[in-house]
């Protein structure tokens, strides 16, 4: 029993650093810029906000001043007395070299606000590529240009996931251990061995492409839209395909309140769009290897300073790799990042739990409720 629970421990160390050696592979250093892409056709930026965010003056402003001859930026707001539409009305205005408009309403075509939000921009659009992008991303000047390169013959979607950044407290520092050497990691890892999954921060589409699957409105098929992206891709044949390197997601501040809700509410979307994936995610993370090694260690009649031991080298094994991961791609390491990473794994198990809990998760204010069959919104 005991050689059986080392080799289950041995077994999750090496799946771990798998990935890491995946990711450090794909994954370009963010600081650099993609190959150029050999066209450079008009493009249509489409982002939906709501409300003011930590980072809302920086964010805003930077997808005017992206490095494409021929682009245009299509705000999109649910509601007409939003405190954002100010910062959007000043931006426009700021910079009239930029074609940009602001577009209010809502369309309800499904139980997920941000699709809705989405709609009339995606019918707006003038050009057959149009990137929806999130709010929140910090586009860099080659924003454009690195989604385009990504682009293949086979593509039927391109994203990028978030890359946590600039944080201010242990929060944050918390939420970038979530997105950083976690979830993109395994994100980049599963693309690398061909099963790309979609992201929503940011998607480039090729519009008569979408359109030919149904269009937007196909996107709520889910509760998700990237779930129901990669569905849709998937069954006409083609590949999600990932940017060479994740674009920035400035944080600033979040309490563990608000860690722990967004973390549960993605583990429930994960849970009922891709259960077959979701089930195994017990078994991730640092807390699992670490028990079934300290578990073999007492069966073989280890004394206390072996277990020690085996604490150090397991936790030494698993989490300097990943510390190293971060560090060699740029991404956002401190002296609080490894206790963070533990405390990380300590939660998922308790968030892998709490999502077979319930059905309902809660979206800035619209709680959505989430089954296999159906979802229904209210807010």
């Amino acid at each position: 029993m005991d050689i059986a629970l080392a080799v289950l421990a041995l077994a999750l160390i090496f799946v771990h650093l798998l990935s890491i050696a995946l990711t450090a592979i794909r994954v370009k250093p963010t600081t650099r810029r993609g190959s150029e892409p050999q066209t450079q056709p008009p493009v249509s930026l489409v982002i939906p906000l709501r409300g003011v965010e930590n980072f809302t003056a920086l964010t805003i402003p930077r997808a005017f001043q992206l490095d494409w001859p021929n682009y245009e930026i299509i705000f999109c707001v649910a509601d007409s007395t939003d405190a954002v539409i100010p910062h959007v009305r000043s931006n426009i205005a700021a910079f009239p070299h930029i074609r940009a408009s602001l577009l209010v309403g809502d369309d309800r075509i499904s139980a997920n606000p941000k699709l809705n939000n989405c709609v009339k921009g995606w019918r707006a659009a003038t050009s057959e590529w149009v990137i929806l992008a999130d709010s929140n991303v910090l586009m860099p000047d080659h924003y454009i240009a690195t989604l385009m390169s990504a682009w293949r013959k086979d593509s039927g979607l391109v994203c990028s996931p978030p890359l946590g950044s600039r944080p201010a407290d242990l929060g944050s520092e918390l939420e970038c251990t979530f997105l950083n050497t976690f979830q993109c990691r395994y994100q980049y890892a599963a693309e690398t061995l061909g099963q790309g999954f979609a992201q929503g921060k940011t998607m480039l589409w090729n519009k008569p492409l979408l359109d030919s699957l149904g269009g937007i409105e196909a996107l709520g098929a889910e509760i998700a839209e990237d779930a129901a992206a990669t569905k849709l891709v998937r069954a006409s044949g083609r590949h999600v395909h990932l940017a060479p390197a994740p674009f920035e997601q400035p944080l600033g501040t979040r309490s563990f309140a608000e860690v722990w809700s967004r973390q549960a509410r993605w583990a429930r979307l994960r849970r009922v769009t891709f259960p077959q994936f979701f089930a195994p995610e017990i078994l991730v993370g640092g807390i699992p290897p670490l028990f079934l090694a300290l578990a073999a260690a007492l069966l073989a009649g280890a004394d206390g300073k072996t277990l020690v031991a085996v604490m150090v080298a397991v936790l030494g094994l698993y989490y300097l790799p990943e510390l190293a991961l971060a560090k060699l791609k740029g991404w956002h390491v401190s002296w609080t990042s490894f206790p963070a990473m533990i405390m990380r794994d300590a939660l998922l198990p308790l968030i892998w739990a709490r999502s077979w809990m319930g059905s309902s998760v809660s979206w800035r204010g619209n709680m959505m409720t989430v089954g296999t069959q159906e979802s229904t919104l209210s807010g």
